[in-house]
């Protein structure tokens, strides 16, 4: 569905911009693990970040790092927890 991929893109061009990755939003996986062995190496600071950044840029509310967790494993779960939670992409004029 289109706007999963929407939604995908932003969360991945989110990913790069906010923790000033070096490679490109398309490098990332949609099940690539964020954090671990085989990860893209991310950290417990990432990880505040892309809270942070999930409340700002889509209304996602993350209460706790057990919740945290869960929802930062790759770009398919946080794609999951958005749309779960009623959230759509947020309004750009970015072509896709």
């Amino acid at each position: 569905m289109d706007d999963i991929q929407t939604v995908k893109q932003q969360i991945k061009a989110m990913i790069v911009a906010n923790l000033m990755l070096s490679s490109p939003a398309e490098a990332i996986g949609d099940d690539q693990p964020l954090f671990g062995p085989d990860s893209l190496g991310l950290d417990s600071v990432d990880a505040l970040q892309l809270v942070v950044a999930l409340d700002r840029d889509f209304g996602l509310k993350i209460p706790d790092p057990d919740a945290a967790g869960q929802v930062l494993r790759s770009v398919n779960t946080m794609v999951a927890a958005v749309r779960q939670n009623g959230h759509g992409p947020p309004a750009t004029d970015a072509a896709t």
